[in-house]
């Protein structure tokens, strides 16, 4: 199967964009906000808009659930589909969801920047900052009976002719998810410390941490943090197990994509009872 990637910040048009991006690459099927989507028709998954929460939303996104992830997967094994288009924010998020949910390897990498015009994805961010408006790529029938209660109002898609002549392309619903009304969430680094001083300390080797950064980006989180280590142990596949093990739990945890972890072995102790 053909995998190709539809990639760019959150709010900056993509669902808008995405069944032209698809077509144009001759692909029927594409994956959005935890769906699964032919044509103009949901066949699997359950949408993240539906959640309480953008945490949950981001999970929900990702397919961390198994059950969800299942359902997506069987639908794919019966239609068979030849190439899909997998939308996220970011190359780590659609390659995680390829992942997920049992695809190949990515093949090609289509980013909003390439569709769309710099004024437009400026509109489209205005929108959603403001307003709180999502699209999702079906018609309002598809997805009325999961959108009770924040469903907003559907958005006919038209693609000029020729002067005065236009063609309708499709539908698009636009909706508002409940979070969207509850403010802004965020996830303080102390909380990201936490999580990871758990994780470090539960790995035999290692002591604890004398230095620790996190750094928010748009393509994720940067970490960085020094280590004291406890002698008589192999300091690379130390680190390289402590890198993995921090990786899942942060992710599991707070669907927050790690982009780069640098860990340094700064100092060692001698265990006394080992001694």
């Amino acid at each position: 199967m053909r995998v190709v990637g539809f990639i760019g910040p959150s709010g900056t048009g993509k669902s808008h964009r995405a069944t032209w991006v698809a077509r144009e690459r001759g692909i029927e099927f594409l994956i959005d906000d935890g769906l699964l989507i032919r044509g103009s028709r949901i066949v699997a998954g359950c949408s993240a808009k539906r959640e309480t929460t953008k945490i949950a939303s981001i999970k929900r996104a990702l397919f961390k659930e198994n059950k969800h992830a299942e359902d997506v997967k069987r639908a794919l094994e019966l239609y068979r589909p030849d190439a899909i288009l997998i939308l996220g924010t970011s190359e780590g998020m659609v390659e995680t969801i390829a992942k997920q949910i049992g695809l190949p390897e990515i093949s090609e990498k289509v980013f909003i920047h390439e569709v769309a015009s710099e004024f437009e994805i400026k509109q489209a961010l205005a929108t959603r900052k403001e307003q709180g408006k999502h699209v999702i790529p079906v018609p309002t029938f598809e997805i009325k009976k999961d959108f009770s209660g924040y469903f907003l109002d559907p958005l006919q898609i038209f693609k000029r002719k020729g002067k005065g002549s236009y063609q309708l392309v499709g539908e698009k619903s636009v909706v508002r998810p409940t979070f969207s009304y509850l403010g802004k969430y965020t996830i303080s680094d102390y909380t990201i410390y936490q999580i990871i001083e758990h994780v470090t300390t539960s790995i035999e080797g290692i002591s604890r941490i004398s230095r620790f950064r996190a750094e928010n980006h748009p393509d994720g989180i940067y970490i960085e943090m020094d280590l004291v280590l406890v002698y008589g142990y192999i300091i690379r596949p130390l680190l390289l197990k402590l890198q993995e093990k921090v990786r899942d739990e942060v992710e599991h945890l707070t669907a927050l994509n790690i982009k780069r972890m640098n860990i340094v072995a700064k100092s060692l102790i001698v265990d006394s009872k080992k001694a």
